[in-house]
């Protein structure tokens, strides 16, 4: 059996975005979509802010599922939840 995960991304109003199957895809996307103001883009998980880099959310999310991280910009934001196709 195959394990297919799924990103799904949503804004900061919490309207869905798209499904990606690439990490580094849904990386740009929440980037470009909280990059607006002049506020760095970070990333929040389990109460902790990193830096948005691919590397760092491929880190976060290795051998997780059902996981949650947030992109914070200012004012503007999006969320990545990772999942699992189940069969």
């Amino acid at each position: 059996m195959t394990k297919i995960y799924t990103y799904c991304l949503f804004d900061e109003n919490d309207t869905f975005f798209g499904v990606y199957s690439s990490l580094q895809a849904i990386h740009r996307d929440a980037v470009k979509m909280c990059n607006r103001g002049r506020s760095t883009v970070m990333m929040e998980y389990q109460g902790e802010r990193h830096a948005a880099q691919l590397i760092t959310l491929r880190n976060i999310l290795k051998g997780q599922c059902d996981v949650q991280v947030r992109y914070v910009a200012g004012r503007h934001g999006a969320k990545i939840i990772k999942t699992k196709l189940k069969e």
